[in-house]
C-alpha cells in the first residue's frame, strides 16, 4: 500500500484563437493507502486533467507528484508502469473490438505482467479475475459487442487488476450505465478496495456517486479546489455555492 500526493499542480493549454487557459491551478490531492477519495466537478472543471497527470499522462507546468517515495515525471520515475492504473468512462471503446474478453485480459497477464504460464494456467487466472468482478468464466469467450455496457465496464475492472495496481484511478465509470447498474458498479469497486487495500481515486460529476463509496470528496470548479470534507458533511452543509448547484443534479442510486 502506497500514498499518492499531488501538491500545487498547474496545467495550462492552448485553445487556437482564444489564448491559453489554466485547466487546473494550483491543485493539492493526497490519497492516502487504502483510502477512497472522490474527485467531484461537472464537464471542464479540470478532474480528467488531473487524473491523467497522476498517471503520467500528462507533465503539469508546476507542482509535484509522488507516489510512495518516489517522484513522477523524473529520469528515474517518468511514469507510474504498474503502481496506477486507470478505468474509463466508455468501457467499450476501452476494449479492442477485435480481442476476445480471455485475450484482452491474457495480453495483460504476459506483456505487463511478464507471466509465462501455460494457456492452461493462463486460462485460470482470467478465470479468476472474470469472477472477482462478477462475470462467469465463459464470458472470456466473448467480444465486447456481445456484451452490456455494464460488463464491458467490469471487464475493463479486470484487466485494471490483473496489473495487481496500489491505486486505482475510475474517471467516471459509471456516467454511461443505467443507474440500477451504476449502483452494482460502485459496490463491486467498494468490495474490491476493501479486498485487495486499494487506494481509489473516483472522478465524478456528482456526490451520490462519490458518497456510495468514498469517505473524502474535493470539489473542482474551474480548475481550483473549492471545497473538500467528507460525502455526509458536503450533503448536510455545503460552503460553496458551486457545491451547492452539484447537489441539486444528484440521482437516487438504488
Amino acid at each position: 500500500m502506497i500514498p499518492l500526493v499531488a501538491e500545487h499542480i498547474t496545467v495550462s493549454f492552448t485553445r487556437r484563437g482564444r489564448g491559453a487557459f489554466k485547466a487546473l491551478d494550483d491543485v493539492s490531492l493526497t490519497l492516502p493507502p487504502g483510502s477512497a477519495v472522490g474527485l467531484i466537478g461537472e464537464s471542464g472543471s479540470g478532474k480528467s486533467t488531473l487524473a491523467r497527470v497522476l498517471l503520467g499522462l500528462i507533465r503539469p507546468d508546476a507542482g509535484t507528484v509522488r507516489i510512495g517515495e518516489r517522484t513522477l515525471f523524473t529520469p528515474s520515475y517518468p511514469r507510474p508502469a504498474k503502481e496506477v492504473q486507470m478505468i474509463f468512462q466508455d468501457a467499450t471503446g476501452a476494449l479492442n473490438p477485435r480481442q476476445t474478453v480471455f485475450a484482452a485480459l491474457a495480453e495483460v497477464l504476459t506483456v505487463i505482467r511478464g507471466l509465462r504460464d501455460g494457456r492452461a494456467a493462463l486460462a485460470d487466472r482470467v478465470t479468476a479475475l472474470l469472477e472477482q468482478v462478477g462475470l462467469s468464466a465463459d464470458t472470456a469467450a466473448r467480444y465486447p459487442r456481445e456484451l452490456s455496457g455494464g460488463q464491458c465496464q467490469r471487464v475493463c475492472i479486470a484487466r485494471a487488476l490483473a496489473v495487481e495496481p496500489a491505486i486505482l484511478i475510475a474517471d467516471e465509470p459509471v456516467s454511461a450505465l443505467d443507474v440500477s447498474v451504476q449502483a452494482r458498479i460502485l459496490r463491486l469497486l467498494r468490495d474490491l478496495r476493501e479486498q485487495r487495500g486499494l487506494s481509489l481515486l473516483l472522478v465524478a460529476h456528482d456526490l451520490a456517486v462519490v458518497g456510495a463509496v468514498c469517505e473524502h470528496a474535493v470539489v473542482l470548479q474551474q480548475g481550483r479546489v473549492v471545497e473538500t470534507g467528507t460525502p455526509a458533511e458536503l450533503f448536510r452543509n455545503p460552503q460553496h455555492p458551486y457545491t451547492r448547484r452539484l447537489l441539486n443534479a444528484v440521482p437516487v442510486l438504488e
